[in-house]
Parts: structure tokens; sequence; C-alpha cells
């Protein structure tokens, strides 16, 4: 017996049979007869937003806390043009979804013929997606739907995208009565690829000549649920990780191997781990340029790597390897654990660990000597440090902003994966409360907190109407300097002026009450602490205005230098480290 379906219809089917439970955008005219067919569809839930870049955001959320895809929506034209900016989040970050676009109907569209809101949408995200396509007959959705999740979820994972002309979306057409009952294995791969026996030969030898290993754990590793087996690696070779802004969790912030995560944000010791390294274990890592400095990847050519990656890509470039694996990281750690469990004895030096370890103990007393001051205006990391004591122990964190998530990244603790969230790839100011919104989605029961920068949270302020209106009481922490603040210090340092870089008299907490949502001014450290737990009380989305000042990170000097890679041959070297100094001091 025939399926009798519209493309809608279809479209739906084909999703639920990929167990998709949540999508997100803006209701629209051309996209009535989705929207119907979603309402239709038990365990699928439509959420509006107030501007469609953050149902994207809010898609690459669901996927980073869960592991499962979500659907994001755009009405043609602009509303495809403003899913732009939040595919640039998953596209950089590698985290799938599927984006749906409408557009003109057929005889009207590719090539579209001058109507209102005409826009070659495909052609606008294709820069922003693995792959896309345009829908032109409803009866190949189905097809074109599991093209598009086996091209998301296939090796490097990423976003795609579907335009579907009006007309399509309502048109009428019948399928076989077991079109969509195919479980997705049946197209797509369910399994992944283990290293070759010989790649794993090659690196137990290296390994074990090996006096100074360091794991780097990326994201790959999150993707493929290989926490524990990292945890393990580093426990064999006595040695430090370095997990990427990507894999925050992989070794908790109280393990005996953690050093700092992120790269050279996270201080000195990270820098002396890849100075005095002579072994180097990455594990599905890209290395952008977060784990750069001003001569490129911190893993040199001097280094000798074992390379786990997934996408052949990413293999020898930028950094080249002594061993390079084309694996899932669970599976070739799997491998890697069981053969250096039976390869002998090790020449790890006793004070490689013990020795980098201290370095970052110097390092957390100098920040905690800044945790304690007591100005009147709250020192950065005085606020960070009292959010940290202040979060109750099962909380999702998101840290949103420039300057404001380094001071996050040092001082909120993590626990394990899938708890504390970066966007490190696009770097996209104001992801934050939409990404913690999908958080608190997926977790009402726990707290979520959006740790973030004045100027980040102006971009999106706006999903304050969706958490109020959805019940999702999401707590957003303001490190409110009223300022651009590294854009001022950067335009005092380098040509003593400032323009446009002042945010000041706005009163974020009123703003919040102004949506209906819990608001507070807070100006002391100390007030911290009572102000979330009044927030998580109120049952409320909540923003906690903190009233701080701007002071460079420590790491600052060593973040700058990754923007220096390739620069000083165009412009001449950087300003003397001394005059730098003296213009972080001064920029305020």
């Amino acid at each position: 017996m025939a399926l009798h379906l519209t493309g809608a219809q279809a479209l739906v089917a084909a999703l639920a049979a990929e167990n998709v439970g949540h999508v997100f955008g803006i209701v629209g005219g051309k996209l009535t007869p989705l929207l119907h067919a979603i309402s239709q569809q038990r365990g699928m839930r439509f959420m509006g937003v107030r501007h469609e870049a953050a149902g994207p955001m809010m898609a690459a959320a669901i996927h980073a806390g869960s592991g499962r895809m979500a659907v994001a929506l755009g009405e043609m034209g602009p509303g495809g043009l403003n899913l732009a900016s939040g595919m640039g989040v998953a596209f950089n970050n590698h985290l799938p979804l599927l984006a749906i676009t409408t557009n003109q109907h057929r005889a009207a569209a590719y090539p579209h013929s001058g109507m209102f809101m005409d826009m070659d949408t495909r052609a606008v995200l294709a820069p922003l997606t693995k792959w896309n396509a345009v829908v032109h007959d409803a009866r190949r959705m189905p097809e074109l739907v599991r093209t598009a999740f086996r091209e998301a979820l296939g090796g490097r994972p990423g976003p795609v995208h579907l335009d579907i002309p009006q007309d399509v979306l309502g048109a009428p057409c019948s399928f076989a009565d077991d079109e969509f009952a195919p479980a997705p294995s049946r197209y797509r791969a369910s399994h992944s690829a283990r290293p070759a026996a010989d790649a794993i030969e090659q690196a137990v030898r290296l390994l074990r000549t090996a006096k100074r290993p360091l794991v780097v754990a990326g994201g790959g590793v999150i993707s493929s649920h290989a926490a524990t087996a990292v945890r393990a690696l580093a426990a064999t070779l006595k040695a430090p990780v370095v997990p990427t802004q990507m894999a925050l969790g992989v070794v908790p912030t109280d393990s005996p191997h953690f050093i700092g995560h992120g790269g050279l944000i996270a201080g000195e010791a990270v820098r002396a781990a890849f100075e005095q390294a002579d072994v180097i274990v990455s594990i599905g890592c890209r290395w952008s340029s977060w784990m750069w400095d001003e001569r490129g990847a911190l893993a040199r050519r001097s280094h000798r790597v074992i390379s786990i990656n997934i996408d052949p890509s990413a293999l020898g470039h930028p950094v080249m390897h002594e061993v390079g694996m084309l694996a899932d990281a669970s599976l070739a750690l799997a491998d890697l654990n069981a053969a250096l469990n039976d390869a002998g004895a090790f020449q790890i030096d006793a004070q490689w660990l013990p020795g980098i370890r201290a370095v970052r103990a110097q390092y957390d007393a100098k920040l905690a000597v800044m945790a304690r001051d007591t100005e009147e205006t709250m020192h950065p990391a005085a606020l960070a440090s009292a959010v940290a004591q202040a979060m109750p122990d099962d909380a999702l964190a998101v840290y949103d902003g420039g300057h404001t998530t380094f001071w996050s990244n040092d001082f909120t603790p993590v626990k394990d994966v899938r708890t504390r969230f970066h966007e490190p790839g696009m770097s996209h100011l104001g992801f934050g409360l939409p990404y913690a919104l999908a958080l608190q989605l997926q977790h009402p029961g726990r707290a979520v907190l959006n740790i973030t920068g004045d100027g980040s949270f102006g971009f999106t302020l706006n999903e304050l109407d969706t958490a109020r209106r959805e019940r999702l009481p999401v707590i957003n922490v303001i490190h409110n300097n009223a300022a651009w603040g590294i854009i001022r210090q950067g335009q005092k340092m380098q040509f003593d002026f400032e323009l446009g870089t002042s945010l000041d008299e706005t009163d974020y907490a009123a703003v919040a009450r102004g949506f209906g949502c819990h608001g507070e001014v807070v100006r002391r450290a100390q007030d911290v602490g009572p102000a979330i737990a009044r927030a998580i009380a109120s049952g409320l989305p909540a923003v906690i205005d903190c009233r701080t000042r701007f002071l460079p990170h420590p790491a600052m000097p060593m973040f700058g230098s990754m923007n220096r890679y390739g620069f000083d041959a165009l412009t001449g070297p950087a300003p003397p480290a001394s005059e730098k100094r003296t213009a972080s001091r001064d920029g305020t």
C-alpha cells in the first residue's frame, strides 16, 4: 500500500527516522506546510527563536551536549541569510546539524526571476556547510535527507543544508509503504574505522622511547566518547594532558594530569609542556590557532608526533607526524592502550609530570592573588572565582565573549566532558545565550550558566524572550566593564586613541526584567554567590549584571603571539616586550 504524503510530511518522516527531537527557527508563511507536519509528529519539538542565527547555534549545542542532530529553519531570502552566522559556529567547530530553508516556487527560482526575497540560498550557505542541495522534486525528499545525514555525520562532522522551494513542500506524492522504515545503519556508516595494526606497532615503539610524552586531546575525543581512554593513556604514560577548547573536561581540573586547557591561554605550564615534550600524542585535534604561537603550531618539527584523526585532511597539516592513524579516536585508543599494557618498561622521566604540574601550581597561585582583590569595582578574577564557588556541582556552563572566556577557563572547575562549552572555531560573540538555552532544554533539572561579557551579551540578548516563553531558566552572568575591553586596549597600545569602544550606562538587569526575567546588579564579589542562589530560586531566566573593571588576563601576551604567525614578515617585528607591558598596564 502506497503512502500519500506532501513534501513536508515526507521530510518530517525522514527526520523522525533519524530520531530528530528538536527544530529551531522563526515561523514563516512559506514554512507553513512544514510547521504543520512538525506539529503532527510526536517526539519532535519546535522552538521559536527571535533571530534565525540563534537556530543553528542552538542546534549545534544539541550535538555538543548530547551527540544528537537537530534542525534549524530559515524562511526564504532574509531568513536563510540570517542563518549564516549561526551556521559558521557549527561549521568551524565541526558540529553537525541540518539547516532547512524555503525559496521561491520552482517556476521563479534557480535561476531566480527577480521576485521579492529572491536569493540563491544554496550558494550563500555552501561555504558554511559540508554539503548542501536544492530539493527540486518532493519524491527525492527521503533520499536527500538520508544523504544529508550521511554527509553530516561521516568522517569529520559538520552542518548540512537543504533548500526547498515552497511548492515542493506542499507537493503531493506517493511513496512505498516501507520508504521510511530502513534504520539509519542501512544508509550510512554505523561503525568507525580502526587503526592499521602497523600504525599501532609504530606508536608503541615510539612511546617506549619517550622520556617526556604529552597528550593533546581535541574535539574528536568528545564525539567518539574517548575521554576515559585518554585518561587511561595519560596514566600509563605518566603524561600531562592538554585538552583543546572543544575538549573541556577530558581530564578534570582536579586530575593529577591537568596542566590547563585551551592552548596558550592556559598559561605558562602549557607553553613549558610543549617546549620540553619529546613525543606528542595528538587525538582528534585539528591544531587551530588556539594551539599556535608566533612560530605556528606548538607541535614543532622537532617533536615526534603520533596523530590520530578520523579526517584524512587533518593528518599532516598543519602538524607533521611520525605516526599517522586514520581512525576513530575511541577505537584507536582502545588498541593503543591494550598494546601499551603489553609493551614492557618505559623510559619516562620521573620528574616530567611533577615538574609541569609545579609550573601550573605557580600560575594558580598568581591567579589566587588576583581573585582576592578587594577594590571597589570587581577584578574579573574575583568575579570568575566567585561564580565558580557558587555554581552547583552538576551545573553546566557556557563561556561566551573574548577576554571574559579566559577568566572562566581558569577558574571554573570542570569534572567531566559535555559540561563546559566554548566556541573556539568561529569565536562568534553572543553564541552563549542560544547555546545555554539548548543545553537547558536537554537538562531541565540542572543549572545552566552563560558566563559572558557585556559586549557579547548584546548580540543575542533578544533570546531572553525565547527563554521566558519556553520557561528555560538559564542564568546569564555578565562581566560588565562597560566597554569592548580588548579592542580599547589594542587601540591605546597601537595608536593611543579610543573610538567606539564605550558601552556605558546599560542596565542589563533592567533589560532582563523588561523581558519578564529575573535581573540583579552586583558590584561586590561577595554578593555574587547569593545573587546566583536567588536566580536559581526564582525559577526564571536570569541576568546577573556584575560590574567589573577591565584588566588584561595574564595569558594575553601569549594569546597575542598566536596571531603573529607569519605577520612579522609582512609588518616588521612586534614592539619590545617592555613596551607591551607598559601598554597593558595603561590600557583599561
